[in-house]
């Protein structure tokens, strides 16, 4: 798959690429990311390297793993990472770190937003799944922020420093956005007995 630029209100969403790996490796020094994400901790400039020269783009080239970096336009300073994990058919799971100094703008959620808006606009999603660590109440604003509706916790579901943990889950719907769906979508009848 071609790799695809998209832009907000004040974001560019772009392919991660060799030029990025420096600015990759400086914002996962952050405790924070290594905290709650799936990055190596600790996280050396090798794994940025990795990550930014074959990961990223082999992702895209699979169309299994469509990562965009999340940049302010002007300079293109990183802002945070993104990433839609392509799960089955129409069915995709997101993943976002934000960087330290960039914060509480609401960025990663309208990064997000257009993200997703994007696949089910353009790749047939149907559903897109969020999932974090019990416990990262910064990753489970964003998502709720963003209209991700919370359906539960998946017992160990997650494995992070080689230790099984609960794991968050929620769902965002074409329709959650306002869109249509590739196939319609009947809920679940719920009885007061």
């Amino acid at each position: 798959m071609e790799p695809v630029t998209l832009t907000t209100a004040r974001l560019l969403l772009r392919r991660v690429g060799p030029q990025d790996t420096d600015a990759v490796f400086a914002a996962v020094q952050d405790a924070e990311i290594q905290r709650w994400t799936m990055v190596p901790s600790p996280y050396l400039a090798e794994h940025a390297r990795t990550f930014t020269e074959e990961i990223a783009p082999k992702g895209w080239e699979s169309g299994s793993l469509l990562t965009f970096g999340l940049f302010l336009p002007e300079g293109e300073e990183l802002v945070g990472m993104l990433d839609l994990a392509m799960r089955s058919l129409s069915t995709a799971e997101i993943g976002f770190w934000g960087t330290r100094e960039h914060r509480g703008n609401g960025y990663v959620t309208e990064a997000v937003v257009e993200v997703c808006r994007w696949a089910f606009t353009r790749l047939s999603v149907d559903r897109v799944e969020w999932r974090a660590e019990v416990g990262n109440h910064p990753s489970r604003a964003v998502a709720e922020r963003a209209g991700f509706v919370m359906e539960g916790v998946l017992r160990a579901a997650i494995i992070h420093g080689g230790v099984r943990r609960d794991a968050w889950v929620g769902g965002l719907l074409p329709s959650d956005l306002g869109l249509p769906s590739t196939a319609p979508y009947l809920p679940a009848q719920v009885s007061s007995t």
